[in-house]
């Protein structure tokens, strides 16, 4: 199994994580798509989104795989006015992750990052290892101090 750098940012902050490989279907990166492979439930699949505030510029929000970003909720957590999705084609030259393989940990550029308080309802979620077809699967109270995460009420099913 392949390291990532996120798995290695890990591996540096002595945080214990499980990495879970999958195989990737290029038509279906949904995030039900892949829970369903890695035998997690929906909701304790975390997908990383890429958003943009109108005061504080580029963030990251992490929500249950079900779920949909709630970017009123995001802005009011942010500290925005507004908040809007930052299209495709922006993703990787902002965090150097692909569509699919976006994760908290790791980005070309530290940003904020947002994750939903539903996940401190689960022992371990998962979350992108940075590449497609591999999760790491994490504890959200180590992944929130990893990441320097704010946790707020962020997702709507």
């Amino acid at each position: 199994m392949m390291k990532t750098n996120a798995a290695r940012i890990l591996d540096g902050l002595k945080i214990t994580y499980e990495l879970r490989e999958y195989k990737v279907d290029e038509n279906d990166l949904s995030a039900q798509n892949v829970a369903d492979k890695v035998g997690m439930p929906h909701d304790q699949v975390f997908k990383t989104l890429v958003a943009s505030g109108d005061k504080t510029g580029v963030i990251m929000a992490c929500i249950p795989g079900a779920a949909e970003l709630d970017l009123k909720a995001l802005a009011a957590a942010s500290g925005n006015k507004k908040v809007e999705m930052v299209p495709l084609k922006e993703v990787q030259p902002l965090t150097g992750y692909v569509r699919g393989g976006v994760s908290p940990l790791g980005p070309k550029k530290r940003y904020p990052v947002y994750l939903d308080e539903s996940a401190g309802k689960w022992p371990a979620i998962a979350v992108s290892a940075g590449i497609r077809g591999c999760q790491l699967v994490v504890a959200p109270d180590k992944l929130a101090q990893a990441i320097n995460a704010t946790l707020c009420q962020i997702a709507r099913n």
